[in-house]
């Protein structure tokens, strides 16, 4: 349990990047600064729901700064719901990595959005502008209306005309779930003058790109993929400025979509080994992007400039089968986790996008997405190679006597215009 010895973890989290530290170090490190000093090597984990004070007058007044703007002292949380020092410590990490003043943690990716659409609503400013496309459930969010908001889909040179003075934030997720389609974040948060730039960077996480450096207000994690990533956390983080922050820890309180502590434990621990990961499992998954797009049972291949653990491909054949057919790959929704997943985003992640609307994105009915975890690339491949089938012969249709692929020459590379008889697409 920890101390209730109002020091850094109690503090609000905010966070300046040291210039004098290295993401893979500040992964280690950030929110952990202290604990040397209380005698500790792992940080502890405060359960705590409710905290003691005698002094209730005292108490009555931090509540009540609390609700007028969102500050959090350096004391003890009053209550579970307004804050945790192990969630703190988390948020005070994550803020690092990704360059901002401040980070707000939520139960999940879903409740960290939906809590920048009410405070965005509570000011009035209902209009969302958002480029297609985004995570299933949150284009769900937005077009069904279910928190009040009015959202206008745009490509992205229609963000500037598409802003209305009711207009709160501009919604954007790059690369892109699941089409791995990325956009330039300069441009959009220029095209989005005064009005805040929400920029998902689930998929890229902080080891491959820093949004706040780009000019977004706010970057939205699902902390349940890669900053957890072992499958066995959900969460959600907004990282932002400590103005944005205050408002966003107000919603938290009176929603109450708050974040465990032992997710917020889980979660930072997550967060020392992201780089490490990030950058094993993007190498995988460009070396299996060059080997699908020179398959011709596979019709096109999306793997992003940025690089990444993800890649996407559009089949010649049943996709379906292809998801009954894995062994080692785990046929499952969600990613960013140690092991291989692969799914169906027309069938789970974008069922709930209208199939018109899901289709002119770029999520076909053929697309496969897989997330690539740590095993070794050749026994992925392997899976891949034997869940894919025999191809067929492009004249009569029929299946060959089935064999095993070879992998292409080491020396060719993924993504280049032209490669693998031009069914390659580096998503842009």
């Amino acid at each position: 349990m920890e101390a209730n010895t109002g020091t850094a973890p109690h503090e609000p989290s905010v966070g300046t990047v040291s210039p004098q530290r290295a993401l893979a170090t500040e992964a280690v490190h950030a929110g952990r600064d202290d604990l040397a000093e209380m005698g500790l090597h792992a940080p502890p984990i405060d359960l705590s729901t409710t905290y003691p004070s005698r002094d209730s007058r005292a108490e009555a007044a931090r509540i009540d700064a609390f609700a007028a703007d969102g500050v959090v002292d350096e004391g003890p949380p009053v209550y579970g719901r307004l804050g945790n020092p192990t969630v703190a410590r988390f948020e005070t990490a994550l803020a690092k990595l990704e360059g901002t003043e401040s980070a707000v943690a939520f139960a999940s990716g879903m409740a960290a959005l939906t809590a920048v659409l009410l405070m965005r609503g509570a000011a009035r400013m209902r209009h969302v502008v958002a480029v297609r496309p985004l995570y299933g459930c949150s284009d769900h969010l937005l077009t069904a209306g279910l928190v009040g908001t009015e959202v206008t889909w745009v490509d992205p040179d229609g963000i500037a005309g598409a802003i209305r003075p009711e207009t709160g934030l501009v919604m954007v997720e790059t690369p892109a779930n699941p089409t791995l389609a990325e956009l330039d974040l300069a441009e959009v948060a220029r095209a989005c003058g005064t009005v805040p730039l929400l920029a998902d960077n689930t998929f890229a996480t902080p080891v491959l790109q820093r949004p706040a450096e780009s000019g977004a207000r706010l970057v939205l994690h699902s902390a349940t993929k890669y900053l957890g990533g072992h499958g066995d956390v959900l969460g959600g983080v907004v990282a932002c400025d400590e103005e944005f922050a205050r408002g966003l820890r107000q919603v938290r309180f009176a929603t109450g979509g708050v974040l465990h502590p032992l997710a917020g434990y889980l979660l930072l621990r997550g967060l020392s080994t992201l780089p490490v990961r990030v950058r094993a499992a993007s190498a995988t998954a460009a070396e299996l992007a060059r080997r699908l797009a020179d398959d011709p049972r596979i019709d096109r291949v999306h793997y992003p400039r940025l690089g990444g653990a993800m890649v996407a491909f559009e089949v010649h054949g049943d996709p379906h089968e292809v998801i009954a057919r894995v062994r080692l790959i785990t046929p499952a929704v969600s990613l960013g986790s140690v092991d291989s997943l692969i799914q169906h985003p027309a069938s789970i992640s974008h069922r709930v996008v209208d199939a018109e609307d899901r289709r002119s994105s770029g999520v076909g009915d053929r697309l496969l997405r897989m997330s690539c975890g740590l095993e070794d690339v050749e026994d992925l491949w392997h899976d891949l190679d034997r869940a894919l089938g025999p191809a067929r012969d492009a004249a009569t249709g029929a299946e060959p006597v089935a064999e095993t692929l070879s992998a292409p020459p080491a020396g060719a590379r993924h993504g280049r215009r032209g490669a693998a008889r031009g069914r390659t697409a580096a998503a842009s």
